[in-house]
């Protein structure tokens, strides 16, 4: 049947509106990359004029909160757009290929809420420019201020721009079910109905019904809120986005009033990353991709490499030495296990190690990444439990030094008593490393550690600042080794936007959620009946670890950070536990979830990373596994011992 020339006019123009808005995004994307690059420039000069002169600038903070507030919402739609916002794939990529019109349904709802939530944000955001304008200002009086409208005028725009995208979306999803049906209707084989999924349907269509005719009490909605949670996973919509649509629909319930709901979202969107502490996530982000291209991963491993060039399993063991000391630069699980892949795996393999302990090791050690500070986790850990990030950071050096030794010593155990998993060792490897070219390769590392982590430790400037000073050395670093083109330094400063929008959009949505659950009482309520129950603290703290691990197979390690704290950090107030100790047993707990199926992300990363079509996604499951037990052992063993994390606090 002939296609209706209105038809095809009508799809030209939504083409060329497409191409036109992905350009228009990719602009703001850009603005707001370079816009946290001068950040980094504004925030060290601050640091060397009070240093130097005694002369801080002033408006520093007001401008980093104002900046990082402006450049989240100008490159949200650009991560959007390029899949950079979290959710969970496992369930729905299977459902896609296997029952492709069920989950084009799937699509539509994901995305009707897509715009329903960032609707929302731009019609409250409208009523604060109209506030702001024309000269309502923040800052300090006859010291320093900044008007407020063009702040609000950006949040606006961006979070149309993201309504806009998840509208496009939407009727891509819709335009394609006709060509669905069509396929169906020719297959030889037709896939049969997704019934866990329809049931799903129907269990929110029934959850919603009820909620809004039934009688529940303020606890009761919390709980069913937490199921939507669940149900946001297990269908893989877009995290940040369910946890905002669940916050705004359980207030507006459990209030009874819309306008409450809507003033959450409201207040939330406009001042609550406008906060001069969030700049520490962009700036160490930046600091670690910035090492990562200067290739400190691989002179760190050649130093440690030839150190432990007479130690049987030497090379195993520096693999977990040199992510240990990249570790304390980037805070990064992901970067260490790209690098390591590509650097270590090679190296082993060469040397007689098995292509499983090779690529095990690599995945495990990879994890000290987000346990030695500087460590992400750590500090979205501080954000939420509202702790400090330099204690935190502190409370992490014993047992990250303690898990890079039990991973060190359990190598050189495996190579004297497992020796068919770590293979027929090659001990005589050649190496023309020496004492004075490892120090020069390690120098500048130690060097750029000691300015990062000695200025926290030291006073001498906050995490914040630290960022800053470690993302300046860094680019320092990287100028003087001339491994940093203008190309890499452009793509650096891309992943650097994409990361922190994916972060800090993701932190708000769990504020929104979060206060609609301390709203509801439901977290006090669980603490309440763990205490009545004589669960105990210790075997509150092993139903936890459990649930960390299970959680770790099916999400990234933000989410399930920022959707379980809000419900376990009230328990740990009841027991009286220590909210900084708590946070090390949570982050390693987490992390193992990196190198279990089915996600297991640094398992995935070493996959696609590494050049050898005879090493497998199992083969790397199955090394990590060793990595994962002592890591539990270690979890443990921090649990019984609490003064392992307290003890540099005291």
């Amino acid at each position: 049947m002939p296609i209706d020339p209105k038809t095809i006019e009508g799809l030209n123009k939504f083409q060329s509106f497409n191409l036109f808005y992905i350009r228009l995004i990719s602009i703001a994307n850009s603005i707001g990359s370079i816009w946290i690059f001068g950040l980094m420039f504004l925030i060290c000069a601050d640091v060397i004029f009070r240093g130097a002169f005694n002369m801080p600038l002033r408006g520093v903070p007001e401008i980093a909160g104002y900046s990082l507030v402006g450049a989240v919402f100008l490159q949200l739609a650009h991560s959007l757009h390029v899949g950079k916002f979290a959710r969970a794939e496992m369930f729905i990529e299977p459902f896609t290929l296997n029952r492709p019109i069920g989950a084009n349904c799937f699509h539509v709802i994901f995305n009707l809420i897509g715009v329903l939530v960032f609707a929302l944000i731009v019609y409250g955001t409208w009523f604060k420019f109209q506030e702001a304008w024309p000269d309502l200002k923040f800052g300090v009086e006859n010291e320093f201020t900044i008007l407020v409208w063009p702040l609000r005028l950006i949040i606006f725009c961006g979070s149309l721009l993201v309504s806009l995208k998840y509208l496009i979306q939407l009727i891509e999803n819709i335009t394609q079910f006709k060509s669905l049906f069509e396929q169906r209707r020719t297959a030889q084989n037709k896939n049969p109905t997704g019934l866990p999924y329809f049931l799903i349907i129907i269990f929110i269509g029934l959850a919603i019904y009820g909620l809004t005719v039934g009688d529940f009490s303020r606890i009761q909605i919390g709980a069913i809120s937490f199921i939507g949670v669940l149900i946001v996973i297990f269908t893989g919509i877009h995290i940040g986005v369910g946890l905002i649509f669940l916050g705004f629909t359980g207030t507006w319930i459990m209030m009874d009033n819309p306008n409450i709901a809507f003033k959450l979202v409201k207040l939330a969107s406009n001042e609550f990353l406008r906060n001069y502490f969030f700049a520490v996530v962009p700036l160490f982000v930046m600091m670690g991709l910035l090492v990562n291209e200067s290739n400190i991963g691989k002179d760190t491993f050649d130093a440690a490499r030839w150190a432990l060039k007479k130690v049987k399993g030497g090379l195993g063991v520096a693999t977990v030495i040199a992510n240990a000391i990249f570790a304390a630069i980037t805070g990064s699980s992901i970067a260490s296990a790209a690098v390591f892949t590509k650097v270590a795996v090679p190296q082993m393999l060469n040397h007689g190690y098995t292509a499983r302990f090779a690529v095990g090791t690599v995945a495990g050690s990879s994890v000290l990444g987000m346990l030695i500070p500087p460590s992400l986790l750590l500090i979205i850990y501080g954000f939420v439990a509202e702790q400090s990030v330099g204690l935190l950071f502190l409370a992490a050096v014993i047992p990250g030094i303690v898990l890079a030794g039990a991973m060190g010593l359990s190598i050189i155990a495996m190579a004297h008593f497992w020796p068919s998993y770590v293979g027929q060792i090659n001990q005589d490897e050649y190496t023309d490393e020496n004492f004075k070219s490892s120090l020069v390769k390690i120098t500048p590392i130690l060097i750029l550690v000691f300015a990062v982590m000695g200025g926290i430790y030291g006073g001498l400037f906050t995490p914040v600042e630290a960022g800053a000073v470690g993302a300046a050395g860094a680019l320092i670093l990287a100028l003087l080794k001339k491994r940093l083109t203008w190309q890499k330094l452009w793509k650096v400063l891309l992943d650097t936007g994409h990361t922190t929008v994916s972060v800090l959009f993701l932190i708000l949505a769990a504020n929104i959620y979060g206060r609609m659950l301390a709203l509801s009482g439901f977290p006090q309520s669980v603490g309440e009946f763990i205490v009545s129950a004589d669960m105990g603290f210790m075997a509150f703290m092993a139903v936890y670890i459990i649930i960390l691990i299970i959680l770790g197979m099916f999400l990234d390690s933000v989410s399930i950070m920022l959707i379980i704290l809000p419900i376990v950090l009230p328990v740990v107030a009841t027991f009286g536990g220590d909210f900084i100790w708590f946070g090390i047993i949570t982050v390693i707990a987490v992390e193992m979830g990196l190198l279990t199926p089915p996600l297991g992300i640094a398992v995935y990363v070493v996959r696609s990373t590494i050049d050898d079509a005879r090493v497998t996604l199992n083969d790397i499951f199955i090394g990590a596994f060793p990595y994962v037990l002592i890591m539990l052992v270690v979890t443990i063993l921090l649990v019984a011992v609490p003064e392992l994390s307290l003890f540099l606090l005291d």
